[in-house]
Formats: C-alpha cells, structure tokens, sequence
C-alpha cells in the first residue's frame, strides 16, 4: 500500500448538482484510466468496494434483483440497509439504493478508460460535503485499480482528512455559483 501522506486530492471538478422540485441531485463525473469491466467489478465485488467505498456489502451488486445488506463505514453507530439491486446492465448501469438514497452508476468506454458517472439524490444541506466525500472514494479507487491502493478514506476519518476540508470549501463554492 502507497502512504496515504503522499495522497493529495486534485481540485473539486466534475461535479454538478440539479434540482427536480424538492429533490436534490448531485452528479459526478471521473475519467477513469481503466476499462468498464475492470471498473464494474470495483463497483459490485465487495472485496473490491472494501478497498474504496464507504460501505459494505454482503454480496454482490452484479445482479438485479440481488437483495444486498449494505453497512455504512467508520460512521460512529454504522448504518445497515438492505436493498434490492434494481438495475444491473454489466459493464454499464448499475442502479440501487443506500440508505434513502437512489444511486446511478453509468459506465462509458472512453479514451481507452471508463467515463464514470454517479447519479445520487442528495439533502440539500450536504452536497458539498457529499461530493468532497465522493471525489476521494474515486480518487481511492482510480488508485486501486492502478494497483496502487492507498486504503479507503471515509466517514469521520474523511472529514479530518486536509484534502476533504479543501473540497468541501470548493465545492460549496462551486455550487453557490451553480
């Protein structure tokens, strides 16, 4: 595993929120250097989603109709949801839901990579934080996927992290203006 100290997240960007009556969206996008295939399984393996995501699963996300126990990691009383897998279009769409929240993952073959982009209703009070949040999940991920784990960063232990603090404060600001 890299050190982590020599982990500095990039600035806030490829993030968009939108506003459809009450619910709110937060939108991201990655240019990632690997191709969907390698990408879906980090995406539904849970030994893979253990090195980046900021829950477990207790099985895979690769099927629709798989009914999922996804715990929330490093929150001070961990959150446990089931969900049911709604849509599993391998490499290409995954769709579920954690926690209330609806989430989209699309893949895209791009440039010899994988475009990703991840759809997720939000509460309004914390997009940026979710984004920050986000940004170095993917951040981890691009990096396990080179091969380079550098260890999930999530949670509380995201929030102390000086790169979350930095993103956070971009990104509201990016919003404001949005």
């Amino acid at each position: 595993m890299i050190a982590r100290e020599h982990y500095t997240p990039g600035p806030a960007s490829g993030a968009q929120v939108r506003k459809d009556g009450e619910k709110w969206t937060l939108v991201l996008v990655r240019e990632l250097r690997h191709s969907p295939e390698k990408v879906w399984q980090a995406l539904t393996d849970p030994a893979h989603l253990r090195e980046w995501a900021p829950f477990d699963a207790d099985v895979s996300l690769g099927s629709a109709g798989a009914m999922v126990m996804l715990t929330t990691v490093g929150a001070p009383t961990p959150m446990v949801s089931e969900t049911r897998v709604t849509r599993a279009d391998s490499p290409k769409v995954l769709e579920y839901n954690w926690g209330g929240f609806d989430m989209r993952w699309e893949l895209e073959a791009h440039d010899g990579g994988t475009r990703l982009t991840l759809w997720t209703n939000i509460d309004r009070r914390f997009i940026s934080m979710g984004a920050a949040g986000w940004h170095i999940c993917l951040d981890v991920l691009d990096r396990l996927l080179a091969g380079q784990p550098i260890g999930r960063i999530v949670g509380p232990e995201a929030m102390k992290f000086d790169g979350w603090q930095r993103l956070n404060a971009e990104y509201a600001k990016q919003f404001m203006e949005a």
